[in-house]
This record gives structure tokens, C-alpha cells and sequence, in this order.
């Protein structure tokens, strides 16, 4: 009986031990079971971000969308724009101002892009803000004559664009057209030329470097003749390159210094207005197309870029809008002079786009008396 006790005494401390044990172990397991679902929880807000950041990256990538700055007038734009939409399905939204502004309007969203396309201004003024743009070489390179493109592929000539001086047979009499830049100067048409301001105009800016390049020996390289346009402009300077020719064709102005095309585009309406390439030489610079830095719909941009640049939009150019195209497989509009024919000065495309803040300077200058 005592031996029986003794056992039993001796199991009932064993027991004490094991019940130790097992609550020091159902502590640990319940301490896991709490912690556990804690990292699951992490986890699944990781794995949530990264989603998120994944779902993110892929509605930047191709929004359907394609936002394009332009100076071009409303008949180029529209039914360029409306067949780019109907063949790719891209929504264009356009936004349409002066080159010069627009341009400012990049370099100011630099940092934060609402643009993706800048279609339009004269080359070099897309030159001297290549810092802002994505180089971009087209699917439709090898059809585009180098002179008309950007080495870096920064920029990519839309058409080609010889300067002229506008006028209204109405207001001009047969005898009495301008055949030269110098018979802008003569007092008979002092506040009659309609000219527009070159730090908003892309055209007006290369009409200015081509007068100065004819007029480069006049003693002051270029400035003494300006000075003398100048003074004939009598403090008229249109804020916009549309209202030049629109001046002219209206009849408000008798002479206006503006692009090829423009003025052709009336001719061939059947207004009263005629062109002159000047005497002394003109330029033939093309106006052109870049895809913003940083672009929010870099895909669709560069669809749109090699759409303008492509066959179809430049055939479009010289049979609806007397634009030269920049394309070695397109030939000029029939009813334009021949490049051949046009006196051409020695356009210095690099200098104009290097100096062009200096140029606006001096000439601002010259406007404002000094």
C-alpha cells in the first residue's frame, strides 16, 4: 500500500511537469497564430501597391489619347487630325496657339508635360528648344530629304516653305508690286505692310533671318535695312501669322510678308491677291514636328508624328493645301514655282536657331527706337 502511494505521488509530479510543458507550448503556438496572419497582411498590401503601381504604369503607357500643340490654321489641322483618329482610333486633342507661345508653353511644362506632340513652327525655332524634345527617328525617314530633318532626330520637316510678300491687286496696282525686300521700305506703303511680331511668329522669325541674310553687307549685318522696314511697319505688328494673310486677302493691308503657302492657298480660292519670291532671294525652311520630352502617351505620339510625315498626309499637302512636301517621292504642287527657279540666300539654319534669343533681342530694340 505504501509502495502504491509512493508511485502515485511520483505520477501526480510528473503530470504537474508535463502540464507545464504543454501550456508553455500552447502559449508559443497561440503568440504564432497571432503574428502570422499580421505578415500575411503585409504582404497582401505589398503585393496591392505593387498592382497598383503595375495597373499605373500601364494606363501611362497608352491612354487612347494624344495631345498636340500646333500653330497650324484649323484647314490643315482638322482633316489631318480627323483621318489619323478614324484610322487609328487615337483621340487627338489639339491645342492651337502662336509658335512662339506654345513653344514657351513646353519649356514651362518641362518638368511636368501636358503636351506630347508639337506639330508646327519653323524649324529653327523647334531647333533652339531640341532640350525639350524626344529624338524620334520616323518610320518614314529614308522617304525625307536630309536637308529637311534634324540630325538628332530631335525634329522632322512637315513642309517646305519659301517666304514671299503677299498682296492685293485691289490695293496694288499691276506697275506698283514689289519685286525685292528693299521696295517694302519705300514711303508709299508706310503703315500698309502687314508683318508679325517674330518673337511669336515662327514665319515672321525666318522672314527676319532672311532679310538679314540678303541685307548681312549693308554696314550694320542686316539691322540698317530692318531698321528701315521698321519705320514703314509704322508701329503695325500683328500678334499672329494668320492675321497676315488674312490682313492682306481682307484688304486692311496692301502687302504682307508671309509663307508660300498661305498666300497660294488664296490664290487658288480665286481672291485678289498675288505673290512675289523677292529679288534679292528668299529661304525655303520647313516648318516641322516633335515629340515632347517626357511625353505621357509616348506611343501614340510617335504613331502621330509618322502619320503627318507619311505618304498620304504629304500628298494630301500639295494636292489640297500648294505645300511642297518634304518627301523625295513627292513631287511640288503644278500650279507653284519651281524650286529651281526661286533665288534662295544663304539661309544659315544652325545660326538662326543658336542666336535666336540675341536676334528677338536686337530686334525689340530696333521697335522700340533704341
Amino acid at each position: 500500500m505504501l509502495y502504491f502511494k509512493i508511485k502515485l505521488k511520483k505520477l501526480r509530479g510528473v503530470w504537474v511537469k508535463v502540464k507545464k510543458k504543454l501550456l508553455s507550448i500552447f502559449l508559443i503556438l497561440t503568440t504564432l497564430l497571432v503574428f502570422i496572419p499580421g505578415c500575411g497582411k503585409k504582404d497582401d498590401t505589398a503585393d496591392k501597391k505593387e498592382e497598383q503601381k503595375t495597373e499605373s504604369k500601364e494606363e501611362k503607357k497608352d491612354t487612347g489619347e494624344v495631345t498636340v500643340y500646333s500653330p497650324h490654321n484649323a484647314e490643315i489641322i482638322n482633316p489631318i487630325v480627323k483621318e489619323f483618329q478614324e484610322r487609328t482610333g487615337i483621340k487627338v486633342n489639339v491645342v492651337a496657339a502662336g509658335t512662339g507661345e506654345l513653344l514657351k508653353r513646353v519649356e514651362a511644362e518641362k518638368d511636368n508635360p501636358l503636351g506630347d506632340v508639337m506639330w508646327g513652327g519653323g524649324a529653327e525655332s523647334l531647333d533652339s528648344y531640341t532640350k525639350y524634345f524626344e529624338p524620334y527617328k520616323s518610320t518614314e525617314d529614308s522617304a525625307i530629304n536630309p536637308i529637311f530633318k534634324d540630325k538628332n532626330n530631335c525634329w522632322t520637316g512637315f513642309s517646305a516653305l519659301p517666304m514671299v510678300i503677299m498682296y492685293n491687286k485691289k490695293l496694288v496696282k499691276p506697275e506698283e508690286v514689289p519685286k525685292s525686300w528693299k521696295d517694302l521700305t519705300d514711303p508709299k506703303w508706310k503703315g500698309k505692310i502687314a508683318y508679325a511680331d517674330p518673337a511669336r511668329s515662327g514665319s515672321s522669325y525666318t522672314t527676319l533671318v532672311t532679310m538679314l541674310t540678303a541685307y548681312k553687307d549693308d554696314g550694320e549685318d542686316g539691322w540698317k535695312f530692318i531698321r528701315s522696314l521698321v519705320k514703314n511697319l509704322d508701329g503695325k505688328i500683328i500678334s499672329g501669322s494668320s492675321g497676315v494673310y488674312k490682313g492682306v486677302a481682307d484688304g486692311e493691308y496692301a502687302l504682307g510678308l508671309t509663307l508660300e503657302e498661305a498666300a497660294m492657298r488664296y490664290v487658288v480660292a480665286g481672291a485678289e491677291v498675288g505673290m512675289v519670291y523677292p529679288a534679292e532671294g528668299t529661304s525655303a525652311v520647313p516648318d516641322g514636328i516633335a515629340i515632347i520630352k517626357n511625353s505621357k502617351n509616348m506611343d501614340n505620339a510617335k504613331k502621330f508624328l509618322d502619320f503627318v510625315v507619311g505618304k498620304d498626309v504629304q500628298g494630301k499637302l500639295v494636292g489640297d493645301f500648294c505645300r511642297r512636301s518634304v518627301r523625295t517621292d513627292i513631287d511640288a504642287p503644278t500650279n507653284i514655282e519651281a524650286m529651281d527657279k526661286i533665288k534662295l540666300v544663304d539661309y544659315d539654319f544652325s545660326w538662326a536657331a543658336a542666336n535666336k534669343d540675341k536676334v528677338l533681342e536686337k530686334w525689340k530694340d530696333v521697335v522700340m527706337g533704341k
